[in-house]
């Protein structure tokens, strides 16, 4: 059985018929029999956030741990929210087989843990500190699914992993067919980060424009999830301290980036990062808002 759905496709804007067919999607009626399911309406494929971390729990005062059962509850957010994909950047527990293999759940892609260099100048309760980071990242990427998330800095205003560092990462990861995704959000965090050839720069804050053609040039891709930035920018400014000015400069520097990272062929991508899950979509309009065409926001 297949089922049938009319509406207008977008970013086309044309009125099609398509069949859903088992996990896939045809504009070929198969030779099943169909069932209507909706006639009228928008029509998008299911959207992707590349940066999320459903499940942890802890803070300041409380153990960081992973509780499964909310990891579910987050997952279904995100899927009532029409989100088919999701990226795990760094997760505190193992993806529960139940959740990952349930119906109509989004398909989900595992990074592991959080891997913070000991020579950064702090880390969070969340992250697991090594000295030996390209060890550590290797053997992430090859317990999950190909990819591992290093912190290439912390604050925006300390000292980032070495280039040296990020770039054995790199190339150990790489040796075993992995990717590396790299938390950077100050300038010379994301310069090194560009610089060694990390495959997705999450955040970009106080981007130098030179990183742009780099990423280019190496076929990373950047997410800056905005939306994790937005709701703080009012706060941080009304500090009106040298730290708050450099804060709202690279935010500023971050948004300029998005449009012309596009520009340059540098894959932008939507990720929300922070509570509350299943707003993807206002990752978007914030993608948008900061100059990406709305084709490329919606992935």
């Amino acid at each position: 059985m297949a089922f049938h759905v009319r509406g207008t496709v977008l970013p086309d804007g044309v009125a099609r018929d398509l069949w859903i067919l088992g996990d896939r999607i045809t504009f070929e009626r198969p030779g099943v029999e169909c069932v209507t399911l909706a006639d009228g309406g928008f029509l998008l494929p299911g959207l992707v956030d590349v940066h999320t971390h459903p499940g942890a729990v802890g803070d300041a005062s409380t153990p960081p741990g992973f509780d499964a059962g909310l990891f579910a509850e987050q997952i279904d957010a995100h899927r009532d929210a029409g989100t088919a994909a999701l990226r795990f950047p760094g997760l505190t527990g193992e993806v529960p087989d139940e959740v990952r293999d349930a119906p109509g759940a989004p398909r989900m892609i595992t990074a592991g843990r959080w891997l913070a260099w000991a020579g950064l100048s702090r880390s969070a309760e969340f992250h697991t500190v090594t000295d030996e980071l390209a060890a550590a990242a290797v053997k992430e990427a090859l317990a999950n699914d190909g990819w591992c998330k290093i912190m290439g800095d912390w604050d925006f205003d300390a000292p980032p992993v070495p280039y040296e560092v990020m770039r054995a990462v790199v190339e150990a990861v790489h040796a075993v067919g992995g990717r590396v995704a790299a938390h950077c959000q100050s300038a010379e965090g994301v310069l090194q980060a560009a610089r060694a050839g990390i495959d997705s720069i999450e955040h970009g804050m106080g981007m130098p424009e030179e990183c742009v053609g780099l990423m280019a040039a190496s076929g990373a891709a950047y997410v800056p999830t905005l939306t994790a930035f937005a709701g703080g920018r009012a706060e941080v400014a009304a500090r009106g301290t040298a730290r708050a000015a450099l804060w709202l400069s690279g935010h500023d520097t971050m948004i300029r980036r998005v449009r012309e990272a596009h520009d340059a062929g540098v894959t932008v991508l939507a990720g929300t990062d922070s509570a509350p899950f299943g707003n993807v979509a206002a990752e978007v309009g914030h993608l948008v808002a900061a100059g990406l065409p709305a084709e490329a926001a919606v992935g």
